[in-house]
């Protein structure tokens, strides 16, 4: 009874006899068909075979969708030599921009904030619109990265200005769209630009006010590096590994029929006692 009821407690366990209890009830049942027709050894090899060409095929179909067994989903990582730029002229230390920042002595951090995108724009970085996908997810990392890693602001203490992206491009392609051979890929790079804001009192049963951008301090910038990471990598694993496996019991059965059409075929000569 204490058995039975730990296995219905415990997830792992009844995760582990799930898998045991499958294997046998369905490779077991066929290889059992299989050996009382073809033999013990023959009906295994050949129950082998089709275990590992369905794997094979099974792993070709979730490399190719990126589904089934998954490895690490792609992330936005903090970029070195610096993850956090205090001011805008400190991009060209960061090695974000190859020219430096030139304002006048006397201008705002409001003006400071406009040259440097007009340089960001100017060198090549895109700025992605308010309705883009990939914004939201860079967002989200640049957060966790201020919040958490460098603890420079709490929730509600800054805003996300805007968020500007460059290379990433993968080839080689067939036209524009065609890219099932694009392997290779340079570097993608976002740069995320956040404000502090104004404390906003809050009453209670009242909507929080808008966030106004404080303009007495600089805006800073997240530099971030994407990590494609390895979705795809189990699936290609097992793709290829089964295939192995698949062509070499496929010849091992190919060999075996030879050796026994020429056992059949009489061509081979007794030897003399």
């Amino acid at each position: 009874m204490n058995a039975i009821l730990s296995i219905g407690w415990e997830p792992e366990l009844r995760g582990l006899l799930t898998v045991i209890i499958g294997t046998v009830a369905l490779c077991g049942s066929v290889y059992m068909l299989l050996a009382t027709n073809m033999g013990i050894r023959l009906g295994f090899l050949v129950a082998f075979a089709g275990l590992f060409g369905w794997m094979a095929t099974m792993g070709a179909i979730w490399w190719a969708y990126g589904i089934g067994l998954n490895g690490r989903a792609p992330t936005w990582e903090p970029s070195a030599p610096f993850s956090v730029v205090r001011e805008g002229p400190r991009l060209l230390d960061a090695e974000v921009l190859d020219a430096p920042v030139i304002v006048d002595g006397g201008a705002s951090y409001s003006e400071l904030a406009a040259v440097t995108q007009q340089a960001l724009v100017s060198e090549g970085w895109n700025k992605l619109p308010e309705d883009d996908q990939g914004r939201g997810q860079a967002v989200a990392a640049a957060d966790e990265i201020v919040q958490i890693e460098a603890e420079l602001y709490a929730a509600g203490e800054y805003q996300a200005v805007d968020v500007y992206t460059r290379g990433g491009e993968r080839w080689p392609k067939i036209g524009d769209k065609i890219d099932f051979l694009a392997f290779f890929h340079k570097p993608h790079y976002a740069v995320v630009e956040i404000a502090p804001v104004i404390p906003q009192r809050v009453e209670p049963g009242r909507a929080p006010a808008r966030p106004v951008i404080d303009e007495s301090q600089p805006h800073q910038y997240v530099v971030m590096l994407r990590d494609l990471g390895t979705k795809r990598q189990p699936a290609a694993f097992i793709t290829i590994g089964s295939t192995i496996i698949f062509l070499v019991c496929c010849w091992m059965l190919h060999r075996r029929d030879r050796i026994l059409t020429r056992h059949v075929s009489g061509d081979l000569v007794p030897a003399r006692s």
